[in-house]
């Protein structure tokens, strides 16, 4: 029976990945590090299957690794610090840092780690791809905060000649990287470290750039990014839910079993070696439309969204993965984001301690300077 080493395995992700990998016959390691905001300091979550082999630990250490990696066939790395602040070292000593001491010691114990998936993310691409009428296929970078302050929220042509209005388009994996925001470029760094180091060493690699993943299990307690967790604290609370600039941003939402199986495949199937692949619901819908279909699953049919007119520093306007290099590997998207609401309620009101974090979160966000405007 193979093992397979699951890093943040007792997160989001993490742990429906593992429920999917001991359902397929694996047997299963798991190192976390069990801290805020995720869990509560120390202590195991009760979804955890008990099948699961747990191990306490942080990527970012060496002797964590070592031990953790003893008898293990391939990796499934989820291990990342996901913020919407500006902890700039952080996301880079987890995310890059972690990911590094595991290939260094892969190559410097030469361990027999068959395959190694590492988490990435669409945030890697910024605002993505566009079209300009004038001049095709362009790549536009952060839109300045003076226009975000004068309330244009639409992205303009990049070329100075122009700076006339775009049309987004789906993002493929050949697309221009261009992360806005720390998480974006850390995960980015990472996902580079990990294919090049895996096809230098031989080591198989796969980088997965999911979308906005939603379900059950996603932590209530880290309210800094999430429109699924704000908006289902919000409209519970009795609260409308508050919507970033003014609402038609455009976003792509992935289910966590389908980001599950999308790890699976990745694991098991030797066409992906070496190579990104996004992974995505399949489907645009605008931030406002979400906040209304959060609020019928909720069944607070008076509450109405509320346009904050504010902005998050550093935040993409649109974004849309482009799916056909996974789908060519056998893989479809089953959720949407009705079913998501629901799900996520269901589980989310079952949680002792679940409670509104989403205002002391935005006030904070307010006072660093990640929210601005309004």
């Amino acid at each position: 029976m193979e093992k397979v080493l699951v890093t943040g395995g007792a997160g989001f992700i993490g742990s429906h990945t593992v429920d999917l990998l001991l359902a397929k016959g694996y047997a299963v390691r798991v190192l976390d590090s069990l801290t805020l905001p995720v869990h509560m300091p120390g202590q195991w979550p009760d979804y955890l299957p008990a099948e699961a082999e747990r191990m306490g630990g942080d990527v970012r250490d060496r002797a964590a690794w070592e031990a953790a990696l003893v008898g293990v066939d391939a990796v499934v790395h989820l291990a990342a610090y996901q913020d919407y602040l500006p902890d700039f070292s952080q996301f880079f000593h987890v995310n890059c840092v972690g990911t590094a001491l595991l290939y260094e010691i892969i190559v410097e114990k030469k361990l027999p780690v068959r395959k190694v998936v590492v988490a990435s993310s669409q945030a890697s691409y910024g605002e993505g791809k566009y079209t300009c009428p004038v001049h095709g296929t362009v790549y536009p970078g952060q839109r300045p905060e003076v226009q975000l302050l004068a309330r244009d929220w639409e992205v303009k042509c990049p070329l100075l000649s122009c700076r006339g209005p775009i049309k987004m388009e789906l993002t493929d994996e050949a697309s221009r990287v261009n992360p806005a925001n720390s998480y974006g470029m850390s995960k980015y760094a990472q996902e580079t470290l990990a294919i090049n180091l895996g096809q230098q060493y031989g080591i198989p690699t796969v980088g997965l750039r999911y979308s906005i993943v939603q379900g059950a299990r996603q932590s209530f307690r880290n309210a800094y990014s999430g429109a699924l967790r704000i908006f289902a604290m919000q409209v519970l609370a009795g609260e409308p839910p508050s919507v970033y600039e003014d609402g038609e941003q455009i976003r792509d939402f992935v289910h966590v079993g389908d980001v599950a199986r999308a790890n699976l495949l990745a694991l098991d199937d030797e066409r992906a070696d070496y190579q990104p692949f996004n992974v995505g619901g399949g489907k645009g819908i605008t931030v406002r439309r979400f906040a209304e279909v959060m609020i019928r699953a909720a069944g607070r049919d008076r509450l109405s969204p509320l346009i904050t007119q504010e902005y998050r520093f550093g935040d993409t306007r649109h974004i849309f993965s482009d799916i056909g290099n996974l789908r060519a590997l056998g893989w479809e998207p089953k959720g949407d984001v009705e079913s998501n609401c629901r799900e996520y309620l269901a589980w989310a009101q079952a949680q002792p301690g679940f409670r509104n974090y989403a205002t002391e979160a935005r006030d904070y966000m307010h006072k660093v300077g990640t929210v601005r405007g309004g």
